[in-house]
């Protein structure tokens, strides 16, 4: 029998999100929409594949199996294409993950790739580096930009750009450099899943000796957003600082509202261009690198 793929990629979603309603969402289906396919899914497999509980569910053993079968199927399929297409230069698909931050300034670019080349389909999203480097050895994505170079046995990398960094204020608050520290504290912290990450690093590297002693463990929080074009809109309204990538800075709408901490030096971390270990890529994968070059320069 031949598993009815819409169903497939339902179980995909849910067993990746563990929610019902974020499941539905993300297909733009309903909720009973959803266990509709998961119930003919058990059925055409003749094993149950989730065990329901008022809420919530767990996910059986046949269901574990399934899931890693979708994925053994969707890495096949995807080397079939490229075998398929491996040639081409302009057309077929690339996949790729990167930060938030640098998916904002990369696709701009992209899409004027495809508005030349229209058989050209690029899939950008979105991810923390453990994600990413999880989705290229998995083989749901392609390449990688991460800011960490990760394990040369399991993938090649290569540096392909920095990222600078910036403490961002708003423009409303005057900054007075000796009395920064005392000023961090009492505007409070915008938090985002890199912040802490961000903090650190900027805060070691920054070499503001008004800094250096900083414990950025009793800075309190005054709100945490994790969608990237979020992050800014506290600060521009007065609320608190942060540090993110100057791209973020530099793309955001309400610039003129914002404010970026004027040092000497420059803090910026390194980005890895990153593919599963000796995997030879098409020829349309030499274009999108240098566009990457290209949008990060």
């Amino acid at each position: 029998m031949i598993l009815n793929p819409v169903w497939l990629n339902t179980f995909k979603t849910l067993f990746e999100n563990r929610h019902f309603t974020r499941t539905a969402e993300i297909l733009h289906m309903t909720q009973p929409g959803v266990s509709q396919h998961i119930n003919k899914l058990e059925q055409a497999c003749g094993y149950q594949l989730i065990k329901r509980q008022k809420k919530s569910f767990d996910v059986t053993l046949s269901g574990e199996l399934l899931y890693k079968y979708i994925l053994t199927a969707q890495q096949q399929e995807s080397h079939l294409l490229e075998n398929l297409g491996a040639n081409e230069k302009t057309s077929g698909k690339c996949a790729l993950s990167c930060s938030g931050s640098l998916a904002t300034s990369l696709y701009a670019g992209f899409i004027e790739l495809q508005t030349q080349y229209e058989n050209l389909v690029i899939h950008l999203e979105a991810a923390p580096n453990n994600r990413i480097l999880e989705q290229i050895s998995q083989g749901q994505t392609d390449l990688g930009i991460v800011t960490e170079k990760p394990d040369p046995l399991l993938f090649s990398s290569e540096v392909i750009g920095r990222e600078e960094l910036v403490l961002v204020f708003p423009s409303s608050k005057t900054v007075d450099v000796d009395n920064l520290a005392s000023e961090v504290m009492e505007l409070g912290l915008i938090r985002h899943p890199d912040i802490d990450h961000y903090l650190r690093l900027y805060l070691a590297h920054c070499d503001e000796a008004v800094l250096s002693n900083l414990d950025v463990r009793k800075i309190k929080t005054k709100g945490y957003v994790n969608q990237i074009h979020q992050i800014l809109l506290p600060i521009s309204q007065g609320l608190g600082f942060t540090v993110l990538p100057r791209s973020t800075v530099d793309n955001f709408e309400l610039a003129e509202r914002l404010k970026i901490l004027d040092i000497d030096n420059v803090v910026a971390e390194t980005l890895y261009l990153v593919k599963k270990h000796n995997r030879d890529m098409p020829a349309r994968f030499d274009m999108i690198k240098t566009q990457i070059k290209k949008s990060l320069n």
